[in-house]
């Protein structure tokens, strides 16, 4: 049976969890409810939407969700752009590691539009 833990979107967004769940580990104390919580929550946020839509009846619900997990992708992205000028150590291939989700997710879109158009 396919389900969305075969996609390759998804298997990489929960790469990507446990890459930010690392990277704010050595973020300062300070930050525990703040920037460090909320990359969090936005990274957790996109392996669940996209299980979530999987689990929808039609594909404009999936759609829906995928856009979600989008959104949360760039946000992501601008929230690491802002603890590096915080100068917080973050890995270049973090944020290359998210552009790439970024990238896989907007072809997955692409994809699923294509079989509402059918």
């Amino acid at each position: 049976m396919s389900t969305h833990k075969n996609l390759e979107v998804w298997k990489k967004s929960i790469d990507l969890v446990i890459s930010i769940y690392n990277t704010t580990k050595t973020f300062p104390e300070d930050e525990k409810f703040g920037l460090s919580s909320q990359l969090k929550r936005a990274a957790i946020s996109i392996p669940s939407n996209i299980s979530e839509g999987a689990s929808r009846n039609g594909i404009k619900e999936y759609l829906h969700f995928l856009y979600i997990s989008l959104g949360s992708a760039s946000e992501i992205e601008t929230q690491l752009i802002i603890a590096e000028k915080l100068g917080y150590k973050i890995d270049s291939n973090l944020l290359d590691e998210i552009n790439h989700l970024k990238a896989m997710l907007i072809n997955y879109i692409s994809y699923k539009k294509r079989g509402l158009k059918k």
